[in-house]
C-alpha cells in the first residue's frame, strides 16, 4: 500500500531474475501497490517466450483486475521486440488508449517515437500471439 507506480526492468528470467517472473513476485508487488496501482514489467518477447508470455499472464490475471501484454521494437533485441507485462489494482484502467489527449502537432513538438497510434499500437498482436495469451473470457466471446 506504498505506491502508484512499480516498473521493473529485469534481466532474461534465468538464474537470480527467474524469481521476478513468478507469480509470487507479483503477489508483493500487487501488495505494495495503492489502491488504482499500476505494474509494468518486462514481457519478453512474443516471437521467443510465448509460453513464459503466456504463463505469466495467466497468475498476473488472477492477481489483478487488468493484466495485458504490450510490445515495442527494439532494433539492438533478439527478434528486435520487447514485451511489457502491463497490471492495474483498478477495474477500470484501459492500458490501450493514451492517458493524455494530444494534437498530432503536440506529439511531433514533444516526441521523436511516441504518438497515439504507436500506443494503441503496441497492443495489436498477431494472431498466433493473441490466440495463446488471451484470457479465457476473450476465447469465450470469439467462440
Amino acid at each position: 500500500d506504498y505506491f502508484d507506480v512499480i516498473i521493473t526492468d529485469s534481466s532474461d528470467p534465468v538464474g537470480p531474475a527467474e524469481s521476478l517472473y513468478q507469480a509470487h513476485y507479483y503477489e508483493l508487488m500487487r501488495d505494495a501497490l495503492r489502491a488504482g496501482g499500476i505494474v509494468s514489467t518486462q514481457g519478453e518477447c512474443q516471437w521467443l517466450h510465448l509460453p513464459l508470455i503466456k504463463e505469466v499472464l495467466a497468475f498476473a490475471r488472477n492477481l489483478f483486475p487488468v493484466a495485458e501484454y504490450a510490445y515495442t521494437t527494439i532494433p539492438t533485441y533478439p527478434s528486435g521486440q520487447i514485451g511489457f507485462i502491463l497490471c492495474s489494482k483498478d477495474a477500470s484502467t484501459r492500458f490501450k488508449e493514451p492517458l493524455r489527449n494530444m494534437t498530432p502537432e503536440q506529439e511531433l513538438k514533444l516526441f521523436k517515437y511516441y504518438n497515439s497510434e504507436i500506443h494503441r499500437a503496441s497492443f495489436v498482436l498477431p494472431n498466433f500471439a493473441r490466440q495463446a495469451i488471451a484470457a479465457k473470457s476473450d476465447k469465450d466471446a470469439s467462440a
